[in-house]
């Protein structure tokens, strides 16, 4: 029986580590985890999302997920929306849900993103 989420992953072009790493630990605030020894050499990154973790992994022809995404709760949605405009990052509105107010953004390679506060 399922019962969980371990991970959720996302998946950037070849060679863009750091890019990952500026937008998921330093612009979102998600730790960096070490990968396994075993998948080290496939490139990507790791990141903590609470309990649950973010991987993000490298794609020959990558193509970003426009409509498939992560949603992220988080609190004070509007003052992180304040911190993410102020760093340049586009934010598109949705209409909000019957129990919570979310936005949308993209990671730098393009991958949509759903930030949401519930109310």
């Amino acid at each position: 029986m399922i019962y969980g989420l371990d991970h959720i992953q996302l998946a950037m072009p070849i060679g863009q580590e750091n890019r990952a790493r500026a937008f998921f630990e330093g612009m979102l605030g998600m730790p960096e985890i070490s990968k396994p020894e075993s998948l080290k050499g496939r490139g990507g990154c790791w990141f903590m999302c609470g309990q649950q973790e973010v991987h993000i992994g490298v794609e020959n022809n990558f193509r970003p997920a426009k409509k498939a995404h992560p949603a992220f709760l988080l609190e004070n949605l509007s003052g992180f929306q304040a911190r993410l405009e102020k760093a340049g990052v586009e934010i598109r509105h949705q209409p909000p849900l019957p129990n919570a107010n979310r936005i949308f953004i993209e990671d730098p390679f393009g991958n949509r993103i759903e930030l949401m506060e519930r109310v």
